[in-house]
């Protein structure tokens, strides 16, 4: 039986909860935390922490006031038939996310900047070769998407003196020192000017397959992709394609649009394609727990929740 605690389910199949119970346990001792699959009498449950959630859900949640999710995309939650569309579905905003991404993007920007592929190349093939990359301020860095994750890491970018320019797909209050482009009519114009492309949309029926042969055809021959946004994003045989003529001299993928990244799959193989398996930044339970605390207190109180996903717009 419930007695009088709300109760919140966490249900993500494939995510370790011990790391999250006490978190959640030390902000919210007001509630009763379920665990899936052991979660009771389903129609006893208030919230849902989901990543990845198992089929047959959400039908049985009936009581169910808010959805959390554990990531910041929620391309499949929106995705799924099963979840009711008049409960508020609310998205990861965890500023260790940020702080991990900006590290992952400037880690993968200073790789092409100064040129460590030919290094490690010359040193397979002991040559003693010191080349000279150009000074940050004349290497163009292009960021697609300035949402939180967007706007941190070309912030980061722009304090180290790269040329950074980022591509919205509507006006954004940008800061001094950014180049800002907007809405469709602008990419190719985004492209031409960008070495270094790095993706951090949200996948959306817009954004869906923008990393593709015309994209890659507008940039400077030799430049670099680095895809820390949705699978989705990419098209990935006109990466290949781009790769194999040079006009791309290589890439980082964080992310894929079949996960795991299959074993027979020629990014593996590639050698001018870096593979991360979904790991630029991971959300920590020490700094996203708090903003889910926050919103069933604020659920609670009849108050408006934040980060509530539009869905209209798909973020």
């Amino acid at each position: 039986m419930r007695g009088d605690r709300p109760i919140l389910l966490f249900a993500c199949p494939t995510v370790p909860s011990d790391i999250w119970v006490p978190e959640f346990a030390r902000l919210l001792p007001e509630i009763e935390i379920r665990l899936w699959p052991e979660i009771g009498d389903a129609a006893e449950v208030d919230y849902a922490f989901v990543w990845h959630p198992p089929a047959g859900l959400f039908p049985r949640l009936t009581r169910l006031r808010v959805i959390f999710s554990l990531g910041a995309g929620v391309e499949s939650l929106l995705a799924n038939p099963e979840i009711p569309r008049d409960t508020p579905l609310i998205r990861m905003v965890d500023p260790s996310l940020g702080a991990g991404m900006a590290e992952f993007v400037l880690m993968q920007v200073l790789h092409y900047h100064r040129e460590m592929p030919q290094v490690a190349a010359n040193q397979r093939a002991r040559l003693w070769e010191a080349r000279r990359p150009p000074v940050a301020q004349d290497r163009k860095v292009g960021i697609l998407g300035y949402g939180q994750l967007g706007a941190h890491c070309a912030e980061v970018l722009a304090r180290l003196g790269f040329d950074v320019a980022v591509w919205s797909r509507t006006p954004r209050p940008m800061v001094a020192g950014l180049t800002g482009f907007v809405g469709p009519e602008a990419l190719p114009r985004f492209f031409a000017r960008t070495e270094i492309v790095v993706c951090l949309l949200p996948l959306t029926p817009e954004t869906a397959g923008i990393l593709n042969a015309e994209a890659f055809a507008a940039m400077p021959r030799g430049g670099y992709v680095i895809n820390v946004g949705r699978g989705g994003h990419l098209v990935e045989a006109d990466l290949l394609a781009a790769l194999d003529l040079g006009q791309i001299a290589g890439a980082t993928l964080d992310v894929f649009a079949v996960e795991p990244l299959p074993a027979g799959h020629p990014f593996w193989a590639h050698d001018r394609i870096t593979v991360v398996p979904h790991i630029a930044a991971l959300t920590q339970p020490r700094t996203a727990v708090p903003a889910i605390a926050e919103n069933i207190r604020r659920d609670r109180a009849g108050l408006p929740l934040l980060h509530e996903v539009d869905r209209a717009r798909g973020y």
